[in-house]
Parts: structure tokens; sequence; C-alpha cells
């Protein structure tokens, strides 16, 4: 039965909120909600006190529940319950210190991070993403730079220990065959299509550069155990790229419609990806990709909301994720991913929020790696949170133009999701980096380890216009107080 409540305590928490955002007290006057259910670690439990409704925000007393116990609170409007996860704690600090490419240019890793079962735990595979580039201002006009052309996209195997990052072996991306641009077996990470990719400079920004069909912006990577291959993710095409463990690309998975615009006869283009995804704004394309243990399934998410119908679509929270079935190639499901909303942070717009990377634990349980644009004291969002794909809406193929429920799935509001009864994934926070004053901006790489062990890792983009002496590459792990299965 519902009744009127009068709420007023020294710890009352608010949803939603943010996860670093400070909780005040203050007196309530709404009707409990008894009809709220919640979990912890994932397990149901029963609080002691209700919630109590106030025109659509949800308030719980912290000591009946959340804080007052070390835990992580999310707020899940869709199915109007509220999920309660023990913090973890921080385990390892590790740096990177390897020697500058370039007068300038410092190494970098850290675009991806996967461990492969079976070896040590401290032992990882990672990449840099296209190479080092800048953005600079030649006369009135800002130009995409890259000051070392030939930079091979490459995948890294590193180890940590005694607090560095050591690189034990590289795997240069590469081709059966001469790449056009390179004049060798490697590619390079320079875009792939003109006037669809951004135009690429010299250093100067002077020269504009030959696009290169082979050309990858790596972001994410997964370890496929069945055929003991990678899979990585390109923000370029945006695409999927299959790649054999010595770095020979086999096949790359595209959007309908991209073959017909670049002549790369050296890897089978499979136009298996809808034909939205080249609605992707440049730059924030492929993000993240990961597989099922048992090799039966791959995920990839986009970096944000394609442009679909156009540019407004910046501000739109709606994300996709798309699962394969590896056997065939084909798409087999999408989801909705609701990214934080921007208004409950300071500085930022929506389109400063993005997807960084995934580890998929099973079919239905994934991790997403989601952040902001700011660093150091700045940073308000920086989360690995576990999604639930169980009870999510597969909407593949059916919001893709506006014709099915008069707006794309981008155009979307939260209540538009709801009258067309789409259910997105849940979220639930594992690590907040950000009250662990993790030091930088781009943390874009994921991986967890038996179940219990999170590492995660930034991308230093090469230390283009850093000031520091360091390298600017870090990976800390941490032990979860739960296992993840």
């Amino acid at each position: 039965m519902k009744r009127k409540w009068i709420v007023l305590t020294s710890l009352l928490l608010a949803l939603p909120v943010a996860v670093s955002g400070t909780v005040t007290a203050q007196q309530v006057n709404g009707v409990t909600s008894e009809n709220v259910t919640y979990s912890s670690n994932g397990q149901v439990i029963q609080p002691s006190a209700p919630a109590v409704n106030l025109d659509g925000s949800l308030y719980m007393p912290v000591r009946a529940l959340s804080e007052a116990m070390g835990k992580y609170v999310d707020w899940d409007e869709f199915r109007n319950s509220v999920s309660l996860t023990d913090k973890p704690v921080l385990t390892g600090k590790y740096e990177l210190k390897a020697p500058n490419l370039a007068e300038g240019i410092k190494m970098g890793v850290g675009s991806s991070l996967t461990h492969i079962p079976g070896d040590p735990d401290n032992v990882f595979y990672t990449t840099a993403d296209r190479g080092p580039n800048g953005q600079p201002t030649i006369n009135g006009k800002t130009v995409r730079t890259f000051p070392l052309p030939d930079y091979t996209p490459t995948i890294y195997k590193i180890e940590v220990s005694k607090g560095e990052i050591n690189i034990l072996d590289k795997f240069p991306l590469k081709l059966s065959g001469t790449d056009p641009v390179s004049g060798k077996v490697t590619i390079t990470g320079l875009p792939n299509i003109k006037g669809r990719d951004e135009e690429p400079y010299d250093a100067k920004g002077e020269k504009v550069l030959a696009y290169d069909p082979y050309g990858l912006d790596i972001e994410g990577l997964a370890y496929n155990p069945k055929d003991d291959s990678f899979w990585i993710s390109d923000e370029y095409g945006p695409s999927i790229v299959h790649v054999k463990r010595d770095g020979t690309i086999i096949e790359r998975i595209v959007p309908k419609g991209w073959a017909s615009q670049a002549s790369a006869p050296l890897v089978p283009s499979r136009e298996t990806l809808p034909e939205v995804y080249n609605k992707l704004r440049q730059n924030r394309g492929a993000e993240a990709v990961g597989i099922t243990p048992d090799g039966k399934y791959m995920f990839m998410a986009m970096q944000n909301a394609l442009r679909n119908p156009d540019k407004a679509m910046d501000n739109s929270r709606q994300v996709r994720i798309i699962k394969f079935d590896l056997a065939t190639l084909n798409p087999v499901g999408e989801f909705v991913y609701i990214l934080e909303d921007a208004k409950q942070f300071k500085d930022l717009v929506q389109g400063d929020i993005v997807i960084s990377d995934m580890v998929v634990v099973n079919e239905n349980t994934l991790l997403i790696d989601e952040r902001d644009k700011f660093s150091g004291d700045k940073a308000q969002l920086k989360r690995i949170y576990a999604i639930d794909l169980s009870t999510a809406t597969n909407v593949i193929g059916k919001y893709d133009s506006a014709t099915a429920a008069g707006k794309t799935l981008e155009q979307m509001t939260i209540a538009d999701l709801k009258a067309n009864n789409i259910l997105p994934t849940t979220k639930r926070t594992v690590l907040d980096a950000v009250a662990f004053k993790f030091p930088y901006e781009k943390i874009e790489g994921v991986s967890l380890i038996n179940g219990d062990t999170l590492a995660i890792t930034n991308d230093n983009d090469f230390g283009i216009d850093s000031t520091t002496p360091e390298n600017g590459t870090l990976l800390w792990t941490f032990k979860l107080p739960y296992t993840i299965k």
C-alpha cells in the first residue's frame, strides 16, 4: 500500500546523481514506492525501508541502503530498480617508460587492453591508435596532421611488473601483399576515403598526404580462442578487422556501401554492418570490441551516437552496441546503451561523453568504459559499468530511419524509448576512477582477469602537445570484492 511520507535525514540519496556528487540533507514529501526492486552485486536484496518517489526522482535513506556500506548506487528508471555494488580496491600502479618515437613524440600504447586466458595475470595485449596526429590551425584552417606518416598501427604484448609497463613483443599490422601507400607489407594509420574521411596533412600542415585504403585507426582489441586470432575495432570505417596473431590482416567487416568507395583487393570487405553505420561522426567510430569466451559471438560499440539523421544527434544519449555471430559474421542483435546525462555535470555537452572500451564476460554481460573529456581535477566521469543485455530490446533494423516510429533511434528521448517499449541495457557501476584520482583523460583500455581483477589503461595520444617529461601512460589494477562471470 502506498503511503505519504516525509523523509528528513542527514544521509539522504537522490537518484539519479553523479557518483562523485555531494549528497545533502533535505526534507522530502513523497509517496513510498514499495514496488521498486533492488540488487546487490547482481543478487536481489530486500531493504529495511522503502524508497520515496517525488516527481519522478527516487529518494532512498542511505543508512538503509548504500553509501554507508561502501557501495555504488545505480538507478534504472526503465525497470524501476536500484543496483548496489561493492567498491573495488586499488592494488597496483604501473607506468610506461619507453623511449620516444621521435623528438616531441612519445611512445604510445593503451588504446585497448585485453588479457588472454592462460597467460600470466600480469600479461596483456594492447594497441596504440592510428599514430601521432595533431590539429594545428594553418592559415586560419584547422587541419589533421600526421607527423610520422609511415607509422604502422601495431599490437603490443606487455607485462606489468615492479611499477612499470614493459613491452615484450610487437606485431605490426600487415597485408599479404604490398600496401600502395607504405610500399611495404605493413599498413599505415592514414584515412581511407577522400571526401569521406578527414584530409591528411604532413607535419607542417602544408602538403596533403595520400589516402590509404588499408589504413586503420585501431581502438578496441578482442581475442577469439576458437582460431587464435584477434579482432580490432577501427574508427575510420567504422569497421571491425580480423587479424592473425602475427599481425596479418585477414578480412574487414564494413557498412553496406563502403567497399564501392575504396579499392582494397588484398583484404576482403564484408558489408555486414548495417548501412546506417555510414552516418558516423568523424573520429567517433567503432571504439570497442569484445568476444564471448566460447568464441561464438562478437560485440562492437560505437564511441558516440550516429549522426542519424544529422549532426544534431551529437547530443543524443543513445549509442548502439551490435552483436555478431562469428560463424557467419552476420549481425544478430543490436542494443541501446544510454550514456550518462551531461546536464548533471559541469561544463560538459552531451557529445563530450563517450564509450571507450568493452569487455565481453558472456553473451549477456559486458563491461563498458564510459568517460568525459577532462583530466585531473576537472574529470567528472570515468566509470566502468557492468551492463546486462538479457532484458534489453533487440532493435536491429527497426529504428535506422524515421519510418518505424516517427523518429530514428538517435532522435528519441527517454520518453520516446519508453513509449516504444524499447528497453536499453541495464548499467551498474563497477569502478569510479575519478574517486581514485586517475590523472589522465583517455581511459581507453579495460580488461578483466579471473573475473575479479580489473585493469585499466589510458591512451597518451603519443604525448602530442605534452609539456611533461613523463610518457603519460598508466595501467592500474583493482581487486573486485566479488566475481563477474
